[in-house]
């Protein structure tokens, strides 16, 4: 190999060894920034005394009027938020026990749920809570807000609420409130 190309070759390694020097040290990041999720040993220690029962405020729909209305419920807590949004939501689905209305079908599954450090919860719930949904937009506004004020009230990190469908947006649930936009908590529309 003559010295010229000998040299070619040098600079290209050099400046291939310098292009990943660089993108190391900028983390590796190409493309948009992603949220950052707490983990579950992120967001609180854990301890190993047995807990006591938490006292947490669900919102359901009813059939008298067009507010949400509360209702206790003890649950044992868990050691991380997002443990605890997902018992949250579990609690939703399983519906009122003093006889409020169910804001979300039954047949309905919690697929997942992430906190980001921003305070954004992503709720994934199973394509049901679009199929078998009740038609008209305040039992869409029943349902969004009973999820939402619902985890926004119990977990005071948790400032918006995003909720996906089958690991994915969509655009409504039933053609009249927007889902592409995560919302925050309105307690104006809660029973006093």
């Amino acid at each position: 190999m003559d010295k010229k190309k000998l040299m070619i070759l040098a600079s290209l390694l050099l400046f291939l060894v310098v292009l990943v020097i660089i993108y190391v040290n900028l983390g590796g990041t190409a493309g948009p920034e992603r949220p950052q999720f707490i983990s579950s040993a992120q967001d609180e220690s854990q301890s190993e005394e047995p807990k006591e029962p938490l006292t947490i405020i669900l919102f359901f729909p009813s059939e008298h009027d067009s507010l949400l209305h509360r209702e206790e419920r003890d649950i044992i807590p868990e050691s991380s938020l997002a443990q605890q949004a997902k018992i949250i939501i579990l609690e939703l689905l399983s519906g009122s026990q003093q006889g409020f209305l169910s804001p979300i079908p039954p047949e309905t599954r919690l697929r997942e749920l992430y906190i980001t450090r921003e305070g954004v919860a992503y709720v994934d719930f199973s394509r049901e809570i679009m199929d078998k949904h009740l038609s008209g937009s305040s039992a869409e506004m029943s349902t969004i807000y009973s999820i939402v004020n619902s985890l926004s009230y119990n977990i005071k990190p948790i400032k918006k609420v995003f909720i996906l469908i089958d690991g994915g947006e969509k655009k409504t649930l039933g053609g009249h409130i927007d889902l592409t936009s995560p919302f925050q908590p309105i307690y104006d529309i809660v029973a006093k």
